[in-house]
């Protein structure tokens, strides 16, 4: 029988198609009618999420503040005129932007020249991470570099600036020479001249090479924002630490990451040893901690070189001596000890009692020493002993007896070093170019980093106690006496010095003497001033050569100590050597030379009458007072020297035997 045709309307699809443009004509319409709803729809939506995740990472206790500021928002909003429409107005504008379609950008491949870069670091990390026996190697010659490198970023001129690559799990990641290795040939194919900071993440068996960029080397000195206790080193990168301080450059003020250095009683690195080349800046960070340290301590400089690097500190408020030759060197050396050991004993004898150290105890100190191989190699030449030898008890108990030691020194001068100095300098720095060996053995650890083409000064490596090696670049600190500084850094530190002592000008003037202090001078202005008769020549320059020893390089002395060094010229004729009695401590109210007698022959001032000088009675030791910084000089090593490790406190009023003994321009 014959086959029924099917129906037209199963057999024909014109209809068909044409329904279906139609539809679709028809959607296109409606959507574009109905886009800018979609859109604010879609924006609507998004910012209720953003503000759930904006509710949910608020912490419950700021919650209540967060729902206060909005309801008072939408209460003043409704308050204003025109305020909700002007509300609504905006909430759809701002849903419309936020619901807008955005195109996702597909990432560009690599260029032709990355491609062959990539391809070259490949190949030439094969023999170091290939092993035969691998069924499935991630290294092999012409094989998928894609696998292995990304995140790769290149700068302008082609050269690869970061990227991250994997390698097998089986390579020695946890030796320092296997990683040695691979730092040296990523450094030499991806361009020399830069430094490289490499990242191992032993977790996820993968290496991020990252280029540093310069640190600044346009940070003057400055007073840094820093609390009691806190050096600023320097700065480094801003991911290596978590704090940043405001700093001044030129005009401008930004933040940048400091290396702080913290000392004091609870510092696990107390002192600090710094090595370098010549003309790397050690001498610009030692002046740069001395300068810091003169708002709230003493400072006492012992400049090995002997170039007047430290001429600037000489005589100012706080600055107890700035020494530069063997034998000042050394008696200051040894009044730190003798310091160090009062402190430690007045503050046990505290702690006994019950009571707080007193406030000199805990006022810091710090001995800063420059060169002091140079020094050892003077002493050996004379015969005499070594004046580290006498850093042992500073550098041992200084902790806690509130005094901090700074040592630099040349790298090359390094094995000259002491074993204390050594040992008991936890926090070290070097500065200047230094193969990674060097600064491994003078750090005990390993930088990160591959060292610099081009080194500035003041650039090199830190790290505090057992932390991790930081970059480092010095504040611009030079000497302001020189003749190369610019005027800008000359007045950056000229504005950081304290104020000369008030009393070293008021006693220089009574004398009609300078700053330096000299034998002959004081006779032929005594002399000059008839405030001298018939005193004993020998004893004025042999107490004269004793103050120039404490008290080189202008450091000048206060009215106190010569008034105890002076004792034997106007009380009458002494004995050219004094031995002060260690027993006995002078009490703070009294000043008398022991040792010193009026004669008949004496010509005192016409306002001055001679008078027995008695002994004073043997007291208990006085309660130091609070340390008054404004009112330090440099000639306080002197007193303590000339009264056997103690140095009596200044007296309110000057007693009886005082007036008598004063020469009226100095009374």
């Amino acid at each position: 029988m014959t086959r029924r045709p099917l129906p037209r309307i199963l057999t024909d699809s014109t209809p068909v198609a044409r329904g279906r443009e139609f539809a679709r004509s028809a959607a296109d319409s409606a959507a574009d009618v109905f886009h800018p709803l979609i859109m604010i729809s879609r924006g609507l939506r998004r910012l209720l999420a953003a503000g759930r995740r904006r509710w949910s990472d608020t912490p419950e206790d700021r919650r209540g503040s967060l729902l206060f500021m909005a309801a008072g928002s939408v209460l003043a909003v409704a308050l204003v005129p025109y305020g909700p429409l002007l509300a609504l107005v905006t909430l759809m504008g701002a849903a419309a932007w936020a619901g807008r379609e955005r195109s996702a950008e597909e990432p560009a491949g690599p260029a032709d020249a990355e491609t062959d870069r990539l391809r070259a670091l490949y190949e030439a990390l094969v023999p170091y991470f290939a092993i035969e026996g691998d069924p499935t190697p991630l290294y092999a010659h012409d094989g998928d570099w894609e696998s292995v490198f990304s995140d790769y970023e290149f700068d302008e001129a082609g050269r690869p600036s970061r990227f991250t690559l994997k390698y097998p799990p089986y390579f020695t990641d946890g030796d320092a020479a296997s990683r040695a290795r691979i730092e040296q040939v990523l450094h030499a194919k991806s361009g020399r001249g830069r430094e490289y900071h490499f990242a191992w993440d032993e977790e996820a068996n993968q290496l991020t090479l990252t280029v540093l960029p310069p640190l600044p080397t346009d940070i003057a000195a400055q007073q840094f924002v820093t609390t009691h206790g806190e050096t600023v080193l320097g700065f480094t990168d801003p991911d290596a630490v978590q704090r940043t301080l405001p700093v001044t450059a030129g005009e401008a003020t930004r933040d940048e990451p400091p290396v702080i250095w913290r000392t004091g009683l609870r510092s696990t690195e107390p002192h600090l040893l710094v090595l370098g080349r010549p003309g790397a800046g050690a001498t610009t960070l030692l002046r740069s901690i001395a300068l810091q340290a003169l708002f709230y301590g003493d400072v006492l400089v012992i400049d090995g070189n002997g170039t007047g690097e430290y001429a600037c500190l000489a005589g100012r408020t706080g600055v107890m001596g700035v020494e530069t030759g063997l034998s000042g060197a050394m008696a200051t050396l040894e009044w730190a000890a003798h310091e160090t050991e009062r402190r430690l004993i007045t503050a046990n004898r505290a702690r006994q009692a019950g009571q707080q150290a007193p406030d000199d105890i805990r006022w810091p100190l710090w001995i800063i020493i420059d060169r002091p191989t140079a020094l050892a190699h003077l002493a050996a030449a004379e015969g005499r002993e070594d004046p580290q030898r006498l850093l042992q008890v500073p550098l041992r108990h200084g902790r806690a007896a509130y005094v901090t030691v700074v040592v630099a020194d040349q790298i090359d001068c390094a094995g000259m070093l002491s074993e204390p100095v050594l040992t008991h300098t936890r926090a070290r720095v070097v500065l200047g170019p230094a193969a990674p060996e060097e600064v491994e053995a003078v750090l005990g650890a390993p930088p990160h980093t591959t060292p610099a083409a081009d080194v500035p000064p003041g650039r090199g490596y830190a790290r505090l106690g057992s932390g991790p090696v930081h970059r480092l670049q010095v504040p611009v600190t030079p000497d302001p006496f020189d003749d190369a500084t610019s005027e800008a850094h000359r007045q950056a530190v000229l504005s950081l010095l304290p104020e000369r002592a008030a009393a070293v000008g008021a006693a220089g003037d009574a004398w009609g003497l300078e700053d330096t202090v000299d034998a002959a001078a004081i006779m032929d202005a005594a002399g000059a001033a008839g405030t001298v008769g018939t005193a004993d020549v020998a004893s004025v320059v042999d107490t004269a050569n004793m103050a120039s020893v404490v008290d080189t390089a202008g450091a000048d002395r206060t009215a106190e100590t010569e008034d105890a060094d002076d004792g034997a010229v106007t009380n009458g004729t002494a004995a050219p050597g004094r031995t002060p009695n260690p027993t006995v401590t002078a009490d703070p109210t009294v000043t008398a030379n022991p040792t010193a007698t009026a004669t008949p022959n004496e010509t005192l001032s016409p306002t001055a009458t001679a008078t027995p000088t008695t002994m004073p009675e043997p007291t208990a030791t006085p309660k130091p007072t609070a340390p008054n910084n404004t009112s330090r000089t440099g000639g306080a090593i002197g007193v303590d020297l000339l009264f056997g490790g103690v140095a009596p406190a200044p007296p309110s009023t000057p007693s009886a035997s005082q007036e008598a003994t004063v020469p009226p321009e100095r009374a």
